[in-house]
């Protein structure tokens, strides 16, 4: 879908380079500007994150190198960085250097407190964007610490997409004006942005200021239970139809006990209730009985027995390459499931770019 751009990543951790890989699992030509070594210390020398990339090993701070990174940028389409305010400017690559050299460049700032305000230079991670955005809040039971999913909501959901979404649309808007632009993707501003669905809620009546009173934080059809065998099975019957299948399938059709769906002063009750319904048999028991149903009711899977689970494996979401269990590339377009491309070795591309950029200059264009 993205043959013929190319955009240019300087190697980060997490939301950068996972941007940078969605853009490349969408046929973009990523090119990496790795920092000599090894690798990094949290993803070593071949990161999952890299696969479908070229790689080139610089070091920034060396005048010829820098030269070699600008000379690339100047090819790009678009540029991914992930330092905090300021860096790259301190590095001689800043947007207006980068917008000197190639003025359609659409330059991608991936950072967690933004370009600007009180926190922009302050360390920080996943957890406490989205604890400051607002999206922690409504994160688990009210009887629970909140909690989500690690990187899911900040540095993927909240970061690594709404700067894929800001490169696209400003490789579209260049191409029509020939001018680049800057896209500040700060993760505490994409985490509250995505809780326009459930702030929808409010308006009617459906979303509490108090943890543990709307529908979707506190209810006993909105959880996951434990089961006997210790795994867990989760529950999320919203609509008064499947919240009639769950019951039917439970044995609770007649229970005068669960008759009210959406009273939270009887949610705690009836959440103790299926607790120890639930308790009293493995996990698979349960899968079995809800196979097939519409009660909204599914296993908690590791991402091992995700692999093997009968949707999962028709649909090839989990791959095995390079050594490591994979996500294949999302989404689809028309129905194909495209398996993930090689993780590079580091520096893996460097010569061949080096002389793609010697022949660029002997015939004018860098």
């Amino acid at each position: 879908m993205l043959q013929g751009i190319r955009v240019i990543e300087i190697e980060g951790l997490g939301p950068g380079p996972f941007a940078a890989m969605t853009l490349a699992d969408l046929g973009a030509e990523v090119i990496v500007i790795q920092r000599p070594g090894a690798g990094n210390a949290v993803a070593g020398a071949r990161n999952l994150l890299d696969r479908g990339k070229r790689t080139i090993a610089l070091d920034l701070k060396d005048g010829a190198d820098l030269a070699t990174a600008r000379a690339l940028i100047a090819t790009a389409d678009a540029l991914i960085e992930g330092f905090r305010p300021g860096v790259m400017e301190r590095l001689g690559l800043g947007p207006a250097t980068c917008h000197a050299d190639n003025p359609a460049l659409v330059y991608g700032r991936m950072t967690g407190w933004g370009q600007d305000g009180p926190k922009s230079q302050m360390a920080g991670h996943d957890l406490n964007y989205i604890a400051t955005s607002g999206a922690l809040w409504y994160a688990s039971p009210p009887d629970a610490a909140p909690l989500t999913p690690p990187t899911l909501v900040g540095d993927i959901g909240g970061g690594a997409m709404y700067l894929v979404a800001g490169i696209l649309a400003g490789i579209i808007d260049a191409a029509r004006s020939g001018q680049g632009r800057v896209v500040d993707a700060a993760i505490v501003d994409g985490s509250a942005h995505m809780m326009a669905l459930l702030m929808s809620m409010a308006p009617a009546g459906n979303l509490s200021q108090t943890r543990g009173q709307s529908p979707l934080d506190g209810a006993h059809w909105s959880r996951t239970y434990r089961c006997a065998c210790g795994g867990h099975v989760s529950v999320q019957c919203f609509e008064p139809q499947f919240y009639a299948a769950f019951l039917d399938l439970m044995g609770l059709s007649d229970d005068a006990a669960f008759a009210d769906q959406n009273d939270p002063a009887q949610w705690p009750a009836q959440t103790d209730r299926l607790a120890a319904i639930f308790a009293a048999e493995p996990r698979d028991h349960w899968t079995r009985l809800f196979e097939g149903s519409d009660a909204c009711v599914a296993p908690v899977l590791s991402p091992a027995e995700a692999a093997l689970d009968p949707h999962m494996a028709a649909r090839g979401v989990w791959h095995m390459g390079d050594g490591v269990q994979q996500p294949a590339p999302a989404p689809r377009f028309d129905g194909a499931a495209p398996a993930p491309r090689p993780i590079p070795a580091r520096d893996a591309d460097g010569a061949a770019l080096r002389a793609e950029l010697a022949e660029l200059g002997a015939r004018g264009r860098v």
